[in-house]
């Protein structure tokens, strides 16, 4: 068994010149702790000074080998009492505010002076003590506090109406500590021990004083200062070996129907005092919520007596919202992207430049369009009426179906798929379905709502509606992979932007109305942080492998705070949870990642996700690549392929003698999968050049003539490549008619005569025609571009063409022939311009090295992106 020490800290115990103090002192310098032993060295009474009490308790310690210093200060003089710490130690971790006197009369015999000192020892002396202390606690992250308070405090006592008065103050002033301190890992607690010491010599019997020895008390105190106790705002009452935590009680109490008047409360007064039922709220905010929803039920018109009258699951259910409709730019998916911690850096660029190759969305993205409809949710559901502080977001289910687009609108539908009956609350799941203007699905959100108060209205506990493995626990064993990444200050108000505007966010006010200290980070904001560091660590930072998220919300995040998240892959989740490293306190829990399985292609796993692949030719310029993909889209929707063939094949590539790529194609697991990348273990491995490989794929050459010709080479289960021809043949047609489209692309038909043609053989005539017909058909470009565009095209460093595109003048057009008034000019060749609509190059790094020359307002190349799209798709 390990033992607890408090080796490295240092501790400081007022009042330590004999009883409960020594006893802390003593103990904790055992266990390794430097100790600041403060006694005034007075009387009971508060009368006299002496060093001799601290300066014993010191040698005691110096002679078992520990280190102490002594320190003779009132509790008053709290920066002097820090300050030898400081001086002698450099530090300062531990505050055990033990120090007391007592001036006990009965209520009608206290002086002024007997008040007022009684509080100044006890009350004020521990405030100052804690209060020089606390920017020490602060500096080195960690703090341990103890607040001394009494039975006579929490009960009271007769003839100790001033001592009771300023111990229950104590509790106060600690459970304010705990709160503020929380979050730099500073904890504070309340004890009210019994034990015999000079204090109570003369209340209790000898006996009992010699029997309640302060051994009995000091290795709870002890525990309560160490790293390893995650316990603050406790109060504990103990002694002669027994421990205890105490905790506030009300009853369920009572609605006072129609007036509030004398006779109606005295006819409830019998419920109002009833302990048969109660409650035990542990913060001011739930202290509040039961009187805010009856407020909120007045306002109403409601005089509902209990929870079950505010809630209708059925009315709740078949309730209709209205479609949601949300409209975003590029701006606003960087916007996101910012406020979910993404930096300026090689691997996150994609998500913060509309310009950067690869320009995409973060997955988490998806709760954005959701939130918007969820809004008319919170403005009131037929049949479950409840206040808004009385809400708190237990968990989130994000499921993306297709590709999030950079911009566009979404249409969004809200329905309430669930109310459950969790006894002190109801758990409001509400589900939103979200496609692109074509009725594609996009994104499916569940938000799970708990209300406090509403619970015990006779409903369902459980329900196969909630979406996800709501018990979902991380391993034991040590995570795979750990991230932690600091927030800014700022990061809420940079948050907020994106569409959640909940004023605990961003006001003080309303944060301290809700028990906060500072406005607290959005739940969603650290949702998005933690799905950037599992994209990081097991997805290649793609979006494309991502496929759905679930999280639980455990405590908030304060803005500048660190977030760490441990990650353990199993199978094709990730499962994770976050933590507030400075407070060491978990903020996610219960959460994984279902990632697509060939996001874990490097590391052995064979599976993909057909949705995360195209038919269209990428930048590489491999055709077998686009028959890959094909082959990608189809084998799922035909899983009896597996069946027929049941083995894992690799494809080593080649083209002018040299490989270029490696496919696996897995037709023995599952429904069977295409990846880009080595087998684990192929049952056959087959080598063949990048034309023969579109023939064989498009039925115009035998995979047997071709092992004979030489032209296709095997390894392994040479019977096997007998097995592609069948396979092929099923997809034939649709690989043909990809690969088709992406020669027709590579070679451009002429253009349209409307837009112009071209003797000389240019590449960019066709294109430009695209253009032109993207052009017609979207006239929303003229609003998002603003520009009209000149370019000069060479060939073979001659001026070969010029071409106007004008998309600031009524519908915009695409014209050959000069523009009038450029607002900037482009001159690139006719090879250049093709790379640069296929998206081999980018445009700023074509302007960097010199192939593409800007002429007038150089910035304006920049929305080159959003000009060229259309035909992008045609290539």
């Amino acid at each position: 068994m390990s033992q607890v020490r408090f080796d490295g800290r240092v501790a400081l115990v007022t009042g330590a010149g004999g009883g409960l103090g020594r006893a802390y002192a003593l103990l904790l310098a055992e266990r390794g702790a430097a100790v600041v032993v403060n006694d005034l060295g007075g009387t009971a009474r508060g009368e006299g000074q002496s060093s001799s009490a601290a300066d014993a308790v010191v040698a005691e310690i110096k002679a078992k080998g520990g280190k102490a210093v002594a320190n003779y200060n009132s509790v008053e003089d709290g920066e002097k009492v820090v300050q030898t710490a400081i001086d002698a130690f450099g530090r300062l971790d531990i505050v055990i505010n033990n120090a007391g006197i007592l001036r006990d009369k009965t209520f009608t015999r206290i002086s002024d002076q007997d008040w007022d000192l009684i509080h100044r020892v006890h009350l004020r002396g521990s405030f100052m003590v804690t209060r020089a202390a606390w920017p020490h606690l602060r500096k080195s992250g960690f703090g341990r506090i103890i607040m001394t308070a009494s039975a006579a405090g929490i009960y009271g006592n007769f003839g100790q109406a001033n001592y009771s008065a300023a111990k229950l103050g104590l509790l106060g002033l600690s459970n304010t500590l705990a709160i503020e301190g929380a979050k730099y890992n500073i904890y504070c607690n309340t004890i009210a021990p019994v034990a015999g010491s000079r204090l109570t010599e003369t209340v209790f019997p000898e006996e009992l004083v010699k029997a309640l020895t302060p051994e009995f008390v000091a290795p709870v105190v002890a525990y309560l200062c160490h790293d390893s106790c995650v316990d603050n705002g406790g109060l504990f009452e103990l002694g002669a070996g027994w421990v205890s935590k105490l905790r506030w009680q009300r009853t369920r109490g009572a609605v006072i129907e129609g007036s509030m008047t004398i006779e109606n409360i005295r006819d409830k007064w019998g419920q109002i005092t009833d302990f048969n039922q109660f409650d035990y709220p542990t913060s001011i905010t739930e202290s509040m919520n039961t009187i805010m929803s009856h407020l909120e039920k007045r306002k109403l018109g409601s005089d509902a007596a209990s929870s079950s009258g505010a809630v209708d699951v059925n009315a709740a259910k078949a309730h209709k919202f209205t479609q949601d409709t949300f409209a975003y730019t590029d701006r606003d998916v960087i916007l996101y992207a910012l406020g979910i911690g993404a930096e300026r850096t090689d691997s996150d660029l994609k998500f913060l430049y509309e310009s950067a190759d690869g320009f995409a969305v973060l997955p988490t993205f998806g709760v954005i369009p959701a939130q918007a409809a969820l809004g008319q949710v919170l403005a009131g559901i037929p049949g479950f009426e409840f206040n808004l502080t009385q809400l708190l977001h237990g968990e989130q289910y994000l499921e993306v179906k297709a590709p999030i687009p950079t911009s566009g609108t979404l249409i969004s539908n809200a329905r309430v798929s669930e109310i459950l009956d969790k006894g002190k609350g109801a758990l409001l799941l509400i589900d939103v379905d979200t496609t692109d203007q074509s009725g594609q699905p996009i994104l499916f959100n569940q938000f799970s709502l708990f209300i406090r108060g509403l619970g015990g209205f006779g409903g369902a506990k459980t329900s196969a509606a909630i979406k996800g493995d709501a018990q979902a626990a991380v391993p034991s064993r040590k995570p795979d992979a750990i991230e932690r990444e600091a927030t800014l200050p700022k990061q809420a108000a940079l948050y907020r932007l994106s569409g959640d505007l909940n004023p605990i966010h961003i006001d003080p006010q309303m944060a301290g109305m809700a028990g906060f200290e500072v406005p607290i980070l959005h739940g969603l904001c650290s949702f998005g942080y933690a799905a950037r560091h599992v994209l990081k660590h097991f997805a290649q930072n793609d979006p494309k492998y991502f496929k759905n998220i679930r999280v639980r919300f455990a405590k908030p995040v304060y803005p500048g705070e660190t977030i760490q998240t441990e990650m353990w892959r199993e199978g094709n989740r990730v499962l994770f949870q976050c933590k507030a490293v400075e407070r060491n306190e978990l903020v996610l829990s219960n959460s994984y990642i279902e990632l697509c399985p060939n996001a874990f292609a490097h590391r052995g796993a064979a599976n993909a996700c057909p949705r995360s692949l195209s038919a269209a030719p990428t930048a590489s310029g491999l055709l077998s690549e686009v028959l890959m993909n094909e082959l990608a889209r189809r084998i799922p929707e035909n899983p009896d392929v597996v069946k027929k063939v049941n083995s894992i094949f690799q494809f080593n590539i080649t083209k002018d003698g040299k490989e270029v790529a490696q496919w696996t194609v897995d037709l023995k697991t599952g429904a069977g999968s295409v990846s880009k990348g080595a087998a684990t273990a192929p049952n056959c491995t087959v080598t063949l050049s990048d034309d023969d490989f579109v023939a064989l794929g498009s039925g115009k050459l035998q995979a047997q003539k071709a092992f004979m010709s030489g032209k296709l080479k095997v390894k392994g289960n040479i019977m096997l490549a007998t097995k592609l021809e069948g396979i092929f043949k099923q997809y034939a047609k649709e690989a043909a008619a990809a690969i088709a489209a992406a020669q027709s692309g590579a070679a451009p038909a002429a253009p349209a005569a409307s837009a112009g043609s071209s003797s000389a053989g240019l590449v960019s005539d066709a294109l430009f025609a695209e253009i032109g017909r993207r052009v017609a058909a979207t006239p929303a470009l003229v609003q998002q571009v603003n520009v009209v565009y000149q370019f000069n095209i060479t060939k073979g460093g001659k001026d070969a063409a010029q071409w106007t595109i004008d998309l600031k003048n009524g519908a915009g057009s695409v014209t050959k022939a000069a523009a009038a008034a450029p607002g900037c000019t482009i001159t690139v060749s006719d090879e250049d311009f093709a790379a640069l609509v296929a998206g081999t190059i980018n445009p700023q790094k074509a302007f960097m090295s010199g192939k593409l020359k800007v002429k007038g307002n150089v910035t304006l190349a920049t929305k080159l992106d959003k000009v060229l799209q259309g035909a992008k798709a045609k290539l």
